[in-house]
Parts: C-alpha cells; structure tokens; sequence
C-alpha cells in the first residue's frame, strides 16, 4: 500500500488556548494512538491534502522534527461544520507483525453485459472493511464485472484473498445488475432457453407412444 509521510512538531501543551493558536496559525492538532502512551503533534493543514482528499487508501509516515517517524493510519478526522476545515486528526500507530483494519477502495474493471442490455448496476459498498498485516493491505480491491447479467449478484465469498480477511458477512452483496423499464433480454439467454426448449420437444418426438390398455 502507499504511503503518505506527514511532517509535524511534537506538542508539549495540549490545552483549549494552545490549541485555537495552533489552528490560527493553519496548524491541525492530532494525536498518535497505539503505542506506548498517546502522542500530541501538529502539522500543516496542507500536508492532509493527498490523504484525506481521495478516494484511495493510504498509510502514514508521521516524521517529528527530533527525528523520529511513526507507521500510522488515520483513525478518525473532525472537520469545522460551516467552513469544512481540518480541525482534528487522530492516528493509529501501526506495526509490521500486527494486523489492522482498514477500509479499502472497490474499484470495478470491465464491462458488465447486464448494463449493455439496460440493467443498472449498483454498488452498495464503495469501500470493504478489511483486516491484514501493513504489508499485505492492498491498495485497492479490483472486481471484474463483465460476466454480470441483468439479475446477476457478486457476493463477499466471491472475493476472497489469501492476504487479508474482508469483515462482511459471505452473503453481503458488493454489487448486482438490476433490470430497469430500458433493459432487453440477454440473447444468450434466450439461446440458451431456446436450446433447452429444442432439446425437450426432440426428446418427446423420440419417445414410444405408449400403447392403449383394452
């Protein structure tokens, strides 16, 4: 997965005034989770930009101006609710040989043959839960949807991966093509429908009448 590295200072005040001067002066407070004691930093409100303004998931380089550097992700975000501005961020602080958890990005390839006909694909899930150690996160989770006909379901079981663990039920359906007033039958289908059909009345031709009792 990529990284994104966030240089900030370490805070030594926490309280409501230093915190109001730091945002004054186009800082955001956030704080590092996960280690031995919470971590207080601040840093640039523009250095959030490519993590927080995108669609793709992303972990954490925080690099202290001592020195020190801390793997993270971002565990939650406070924005001001008239102005949309970064008010607070809070970190979880990761390690090579302990899993987390992270929502990840579906992305969709392909063309579905369901849409071609009319149908309407839907996506109830933009991201999936996923739980993996930091080097086995993917950046993303690619599904193909070109076989899905109109009424067709791809379900959580369907993808599953050797490198992480997806926290959904096996049945939570990630997308479907519904039909819609446009929509067409799939000609194939109706090959298929006429070919079974073909087949039950050669199959009834073929059979011995049977013969009337007196």
């Amino acid at each position: 997965m990529k990284s994104i590295t966030i240089n900030g200072s370490q805070r030594e005040s926490v309280g409501k005034k230093s915190t109001k001067a730091l945002r004054n002066a186009g800082q955001v407070p956030c704080v590092l989770y996960g280690g031995d004691k919470p971590l207080h930093f601040s840093a640039p409100e523009l250095a959030f930009s490519k993590l927080v303004y995108t669609p793709d998931a992303h972990t954490v380089v925080i690099a202290l101006e001592n020195g020190e550097t801390y793997n993270a992700v971002m565990q939650d975000i406070q924005f001001h609710p008239v102005t949309d501005r970064i008010l607070h961020v809070d970190f979880y602080q990761i390690f090579e040989n302990k899993e987390i958890t992270m929502d990840i990005p579906v992305k969709t390839v392909g063309t579905s043959k369901g849409v071609l006909n009319g149908g309407n694909l839907r996506r109830p899930y933009r991201k999936l839960r996923v739980k993996a150690i930091p080097s086995k996160l993917p950046d993303f989770i690619e599904i193909d949807i070109t076989p899905l006909k109109i009424g067709s379901k791809l379900y959580i079981s369907e993808l599953r991966n050797d490198d992480y663990k997806l926290l959904h039920p096996d049945n939570t359906v990630v997308c479907q093509v519904r039909r819609s007033r446009l929509a067409i039958v799939d000609l194939e289908e109706e090959e298929e429908e006429g070919a079974e059909e073909g087949a039950t009345a050669d199959a009834s031709a073929d059979s011995p009448a049977t013969e009337a009792q007196e």
